[in-house]
Formats: structure tokens, sequence, C-alpha cells
């Protein structure tokens, strides 16, 4: 048996505070064939042992896909660590009178003045009988900061944030939009959905997301708008840092990997 047979060769990424603490967005790791992510993370906290108290608050994707820390591991793969969040493509598809609209975008350009409008005009169908528009901005309170973040926290307290500065894993935010999108057909009949998030840095009181919920009735349109919010900001691995005059914090909890029917029913 070579020792290429016994072992596998997987790029880890990392995001947001394990990204700064690394000095590195990308560590490639040769591990024992067999070993599953949980071992990478072990060996990764061997390399930079100033992550490996944060293990708690991680969670992890493997290939795009979020993953169990026991997966294993195939040589190629890539792991990515997700530390806690912050919380264009489109589908369409043709159901009779009542077709699925979707527009996801993880953008880097501020939103032009007529954009949320741009993007009710292309959600809605002449069936709509409301359309629910939520904007999300920037505001110069802080917010709390995710585990690990404390002491700096307590450092800029009472001082007021300047502007936001947000990373996203791409492939994956993509998926759970998805996710989030059929979660919104199925409870609230809602089939019209915009999710649009800005990445990189937001100055304040600009906007850094849009969603836009369409349905014939207004009650659907905003319990869909607001179910997309929530689940984009438990879900979706977008990092949030709050930028002040000497320095920044970032905002979060560990991400949930799952939706709420999956963990009730």
């Amino acid at each position: 048996m070579t020792a290429d047979d016994r072992t596998v060769r997987i790029r880890v990424r990392l995001f947001a505070r394990q990204r700064e603490l690394a000095g590195a967005r990308e560590v490639v790791l040769e591990l024992t064939t067999g070993a599953a992510i949980e071992d990478a993370w072990s060996a990764l906290a061997a390399l930079v042992p100033a992550i490996a108290s944060g293990r708690p608050f991680v969670r992890f994707a493997r290939n795009g896909e979020y993953a169990d820390a026991d997966t294993p591991l195939a040589d190629g793969d890539e792991v990515a660590c997700i530390p806690p969040i912050s919380g264009g493509a489109g589908k369409e598809d043709s159901a009779g009178d009542d077709p699925v609209i979707r527009r996801f975008e993880l953008r880097a350009d501020p939103f032009p003045a007529t954009f949320a409008r741009e993007l009710a005009d292309a959600v809605a169908t002449p069936a709509d009988g409301a359309v629910v528009v939520f904007e999300g901005r920037t505001r110069s309170t802080p917010g709390t900061p995710a585990p690990g973040e404390e002491a700096e926290a307590a450092r800029h307290a009472g001082h007021s944030v300047e502007s936001l500065q947000y990373e996203a894993l791409e492939p994956l935010v993509r998926r759970v939009w998805e996710t989030i999108a059929d979660d919104v057909a199925v409870r609230f009949g809602v089939r019209r959905l915009a999710i649009v998030h800005r990445t990189g840095d937001v100055p304040l009181g600009e906007a850094s997301v849009i969603i836009v919920a369409a349905a014939p009735h207004r009650d659907a349109a905003f319990a869909a708008a607001r179910h997309a919010m929530d689940e984009t900001k438990a879900r979706a691995p977008i990092w949030k840092a709050e930028q002040f005059a000497d320095g920044h914090v970032w905002i979060g909890d560990p991400a949930r990997t799952d939706s709420p029917k999956e963990r009730h029913g």
C-alpha cells in the first residue's frame, strides 16, 4: 500500500473570525483515509490553536452542503468551517395559473434606488394582490457579538457602528435560499419570492438585504417575507462584521443547519 492509498488530501475554507485568526482563507490538510470532518477540525486546530475554543459554535459543510461532524471525507473534498453567522440567479417554473418565480442574488454593488420596485415587478404576477418588500439597513447600534468576540465588543462599548462588512459562502447560501423558498411555499402557499443580499462593505444607512414576497393575499405575503428573513439570518452562511473607528467585531450565532419543519416534524 502506498502513502497515497493511506491518506486523503482536502481543502478547508475559513471565514470571518476564523479566517482572521488563521491568516488565510483556506488550508490544505492531509488526513488518514477514513477521516471525518471532526478529524479535519482537530488537524486544523493543531495548526491554528487560537480557533480551538470556538468548536462548540462551528458548523460544517462538505462540498457545498451542510454536513455533520462525523461525515467521512474523500480525497479532494472541500470542507467549509462555518462560524456563527449574521443574521443573480433565479428559478421560474409554470404550474398553471400559479407560477413559481424566485430571484436569489449576492451582490457587491449598492442597490440602485429603484431596485426594490424592480424586484417586486419581476416577482409579482397579475394574480398577486399583495407584494411585501422588506429592506434591512445597516444601523449605528451594535448587535450581539459572536462567541469569542466578547472582549473586542467590550472594547468598543458605547461607540457607534460606522459601517458593516459582509462575506458569504455563495454556493451554500443559494441552496439554503432554495430550501427556504420551498418552506415558504409549503407553509404559506407563497410561490414567488426574491432574496438579494449585499457582500463587502455596506455604509451606514444603506440597505444590506431586500426580500420580496408576492401572493394573492396580504397575510400570506407578510408571513412569507418575515419567515424568509428570519430563516436567512438563522441558516444562510453570511457573516457580518461591525466596523468601528479603530477595529471591528464579528456578529452572530451558530448556524442552524435544518429547517423548522425538519427539527419539529
